[in-house]
This record gives C-alpha cells, structure tokens and sequence, in this order.
C-alpha cells in the first residue's frame, strides 16, 4: 500500500499482533527485568516453532504462568507442571515447561550476582546495542557466548539461535533490515 511504512520482511503483515510487536516492541532497547525475564521465557518455548505461533499465545502464557512472577513460577511443582501440561492455550512441552521453572531460579541468581538481569545481559555489549544484518545469520559470536553463559549457570533452551532472537527483540542486538522504516543505523 502506498505511503505505508517498509517493515522487515519476517513481520506477517495480516497478523496485526505480529506488527504491532515489531513497530514497538522488537529491537527496543530493555532494561527492565520483568520484560527480560518474560521474553527470555517466551523465547524458550520457541524452540522448534515459529515466533508468530508463540506471540499468538502470549497472552494465554501470561495468564497461565501468573502473569511471568518469578517468584511462583521458581517454586512451581509437579501439579502445576500436569496443569501446564493439560492448557490448550500454551504450548504444552514438558521439557519447555521444566525448563521455565529452572531457568526462573537461574534468572534471579543472575539477578543476586549482578544487581539486576539488565546488567547482566548488556555487560556482554557494555551498554551498547549492536547493528547486525539478521537477513543473513541466526547466530553470531555474541550469541553464542551469552548461550554459553546462561547454560553453563544452569539454563536450558538458550541454545545459541534462541539467544540471538531474544538479544534481537531486547534490542541488544538491532536487527532491522536497512530498508525498514523502523531501522536506527549504525
């Protein structure tokens, strides 16, 4: 349509949830730990799909997982697990699910360690957003070393292709291709 504004190409342009996370949400700069922490989960559950099928159901996660409390879902057990397990809504993988309760524990470590997950996270750039071209790579040395971080604390699904979408979406990473509008240069 004319006089409308270029996007990436990923973004599903009939999907209007799925544009309204890319013009406000994605590649913007995040320092607060409750968003970290919640796209970090989202990101997990990923794995496997597509990140439009998990933005479908966000809504349904934050309802099913206490509206992302860290402090619940780290002490979630077995029974909660089987009603995860049995919700329509949500992506129901057991291993997903058992590994959002142990990175929780993981996450708030990191939070004790380093003051806060913002700090951890933007260490690994010293505060800095990085420009990459996305179109072309699914990793980068960054990623990987973050993934190699998280998992060495303990993390499970932060493999290094799950990490560089979720650096991607905190905007640690500005991966907007050069013709979207929404694309902040080097």
């Amino acid at each position: 349509m004319e006089g409308e504004k270029r996007r990436c190409r990923w973004v599903n342009p009939q999907n209007p949830l799925y544009l309204k996370y890319h013009d406000e949400e994605w590649g913007v700069p995040l320092h607060d730990d409750q968003g970290l922490y919640e796209l970090l989960i989202l990101e997990s559950f990923q794995a496997g799909l597509s990140w439009e099928c998990v933005l479908n159901k966000r809504e349904s996660f934050r309802s099913a997982f206490d509206g992302f409390d860290i402090d619940k879902i780290c002490v979630y057990g077995e029974e909660k697990i089987e009603a995860l397990m049995g919700d329509p809504a949500i992506i129901r993988n057991r291993r997903k699910i058992t590994a959002a309760v142990k990175n929780s524990a993981v996450f708030k470590r990191i939070q004790a360690e380093y003051g806060s997950f913002a700090n951890y996270i933007w260490s690994f750039t010293d505060g800095k957003t990085v420009f990459e071209d996305c179109t072309v790579r699914t990793a980068s040395p960054l990623s990987d070393a973050v993934s190699a971080d998280l998992k060495r604390r303990g993390m499970t699904f932060v493999g290094t292709t799950i990490v560089y979408s979720y650096l991607q979406a905190i905007g640690v990473i500005n991966g907007h291709e050069k013709n979207c509008a929404w694309h902040r240069g080097e």
